[in-house]
């Protein structure tokens, strides 16, 4: 896998769009230092709303590239951090990969992916139809969410743009991804 950290961001505070950032400090088992996400419990707040502690399987999202390049091509300008991601990649399958998949992020973070991101309607914030610019159908009719993956912190460091990003281990069953 040749694959590269493109961009990151964090924000302190709760708002759909991060803000760019040169690094970022993963903390094992809580997420991106400083992030408003980040938590051992789930820290969305409309997942607190319904229950406060559960388990944060969302302390890192992570968005590939090539999905702001299939967005343009349908006429929508989408920059890395905007979709609220943590992590922009490029090379890399994140909607191919298996649940408990573990990346290794620059030369310490590990993160193990839990589920994909489920788009919600502040999408459409940025632009009207954007939210289902993201969405697709599969050949049997199911949803296809192609809004990026969400991690779990298992190993902390600091990560920069332009840091590769290497399979670190994968499980020996392929595990779907579903919404997290």
């Amino acid at each position: 896998m040749s694959a590269t950290i493109l961009a990151l961001a964090s924000d302190p505070a709760h708002r759909f769009s991060k803000i760019e950032q040169c690094e970022l400090t993963l903390i094992a088992g809580r997420g991106a230092k400083g992030d408003a996400h980040a938590g051992q419990t789930v820290q969305h707040l409309s997942r607190i709303a319904k229950d406060p502690f559960q388990p944060n399987l969302r302390q890192i999202h992570l968005i590939h590239a090539e999905l702001f390049e299939e967005l343009a091509a349908q006429g929508f300008a989408v920059a890395p951090a905007q979709l609220g991601e943590n992590v922009t990649t490029r090379g890399v399958d994140l909607l191919g990969l298996s649940r408990g998949t573990r990346l290794q992020l620059g030369q310490e973070a590990v993160i193990e992916i839990t589920g994909l991101r489920n788009p919600c309607r502040q999408i459409d914030g940025l632009a009207k139809g954007l939210m289902a610019a993201t969405l697709s159908l599969a050949d049997n009719g199911s949803l296809i969410r192609r809004c990026g993956v969400m991690a779990i912190v298992v190993a902390g460091g600091t990560i920069s743009v332009g840091d590769p990003i290497e399979l670190h281990s994968m499980p020996k069953i392929h595990q779907p991804l579903e919404p997290v």
